[in-house]
């Protein structure tokens, strides 16, 4: 059941600290029929990221398809229901990709993924092939669906982002990713003429979006901060001053966290003569739950002249799959809906079958925390945050944590075997660790003393020098040779 062994993987860091029991293991490999192995049980090193004797950064072959990690489909013999050797290899190779789940679990630090959740209490729903489909406030032909915790799910965020119950529409993305599709969809929908613009430390979906659109995109530098440059932003929009302005906001870049000033960004396109011929979607995909529960940080909200917002579900908030809420203004979505005859609703999302389960998931967790319950959590994050940031000073480890984030960017660790085990996420000579809610002081001094280790080995007396990410990071937060005296 979806619940229970989701539930067990979480608790791994409490199995580990002595908190919890050892789960039971369900069936010992050892015992394993050797006919289950010869039908293709592999090695549990390579095929659930174990160590690998590699040598530098890994490759990406495009063009070709590797196949070096897979499970085999392969037809039943016919006396495999005599035999039961199917049922065993198929059990066998279950158990060990649980266990690899929860050891992956413990080790999962730089992707922005809350791992802290139990939904045991809806595995009673996973007998049930819900779809929604079509509008989620039209009722359809299809009656198994979810759309009554889905509207109410959209009405919370209607809340949290000031916009009247009578003056939005959206839905349950599939992903964060369609949440940034849709949004631009609805700008260009807007101003069928207009030039997407969006800063280089933008998600690759924003970029995804404009080929998919074939929509002209003028990429716009950033502070060191990652947050947009807004000079020159106000440079690039001049130049193309007769087509309407479709931008792409970050609530929070991919790499460092960077929230780009919202005000600021409005200021610039009015003061340049787009007052009313600009379309903003606001990629919230982390911090735009984040954001509403931090002191002084700017507002997200359509009291601005803002056109649609986009979080992800599993990140912050924590499901076990991936899903995304999606707002816009109704006045904006008549331009993309249809009559679809088939379903007997109207339709205006991106995909067509959206996925019933997730609705109920989000609902779930948003009755449980509350706007309470996610104040804090993101405080207690910040706190982590701020704790990782001064520890890796500390032991002379180049380090940035932007104001309002809790991703926290380091020097990139030269051993990739280290980056796998710990899941950092990189982009050239920087990594980083988002802090979410199940990454606790515990397993963040279980990270760092293991770095500092690892760190008087790749770096000894005397030997090879610190390496210098001050373009990356700035000179104050790098802590390379030239910069830390």
């Amino acid at each position: 059941m979806v619940g229970s062994i989701v539930a067990d993987a979480m608790r791994a860091e409490d199995v580990a600290a002595g908190k919890a029991e050892v789960l039971p293991e369900e069936l010992d490999l050892a015992e394993v029929p050797e006919e289950a192995v010869a039908m293709g049980l592999p090695d549990a090193a390579n095929e659930f990221g174990g160590a690998v004797e590699r040598s530098g950064r890994k490759d990406i072959s495009l063009g070709r398809n590797v196949h070096s990690t897979c499970f085999a489909v392969t037809e039943p013999d016919a006396d495999d229901e005599e035999t039961g050797d199917r049922e065993a290899y198929m059990a066998s190779v279950l158990a060990r990709y649980r266990r690899s789940l929860v050891e992956r679990t413990r080790h999962h630090l730089g992707y922005p993924y809350n791992l802290d959740f139990d939904y045991g209490e809806l595995a009673q729903l996973q007998h049930f092939s819900i779809n929604n489909l079509g509008d989620p406030f039209i009722e359809s032909n299809y009656g198994v669906h979810s759309r009554q915790f889905e509207v109410g799910v959209l009405d919370w965020f209607a809340r949290l982002w000031e916009i009247e119950k009578d003056q939005y529409w959206g839905y349950i993305t599939n992903c964060g990713t369609e949440g940034n599709l849709h949004g631009i969809l609805v700008g260009r929908e807007v101003f069928p003429d207009g030039i997407l613009y969006a800063s280089r430390e933008s998600h690759y979906s924003v970029f995804k979006a404009a080929r998919m659109y074939r929509m002209e995109c003028v990429k716009v530098d950033t502070l060191i901060t990652g947050e947009i440059d807004c000079a020159d932003f106000g440079k690039k929009i001049l130049l193309n001053q007769d087509k309407p302005a479709i931008i792409n906001v970050n609530i929070g870049t991919t790499v460092k966290g960077a929230v780009d000033d919202l005000d600021l960004v409005i200021e610039t396109l009015e003061n340049n003569g787009f007052k009313g011929r600009f379309y903003i979607h606001c990629d919230g995909a982390l911090f735009g739950l984040m954001m509403p529960f931090v002191k002084r940080a700017p507002k997200v909200t359509f009291k601005k002249p803002i056109g649609s917002v986009s979080v992800s579900g599993h990140k912050f908030v924590g499901c076990p799959m991936p899903c995304g809420v999606q707002i816009t203004r109704l006045e904006h979505i008549n331009a993309l809906s249809r009559n679809v005859e088939y379903l007997a609703s109207r339709d205006a999302t991106i995909m067509g079958s959206r996925n019933g389960h997730a609705p109920i998931f989000l609902w779930y967790t948003l009755n449980r925390k509350g706007y309470r319950g996610f104040q804090k959590e993101v405080q207690r994050c910040l706190r982590n945050a701020h704790y990782l940031r001064d520890r890796l000073r500390a032991a002379g480890v180049s380090a940035m944590l932007n104001e309002l984030s809790s991703t926290v960017v380091f020097e990139r660790p030269p051993d990739e075997e280290f980056v796998r085990r710990w899941q950092l996420a990189c982009q050239g000579s920087i990594a980083h660790v988002v802090v979410m809610p199940n990454v606790t002081i515990d397993k963040l001094d279980h990270f760092l003393d293991e770095l500092v280790a690892k760190r008087a080995a790749w770096f000894p007396a005397g030997g090879s020098q610190i390496p210098c990410i001050a373009a990356d990071v700035g000179e104050e937060n790098c802590a390379c040779t030239l910069h830390r005296c």
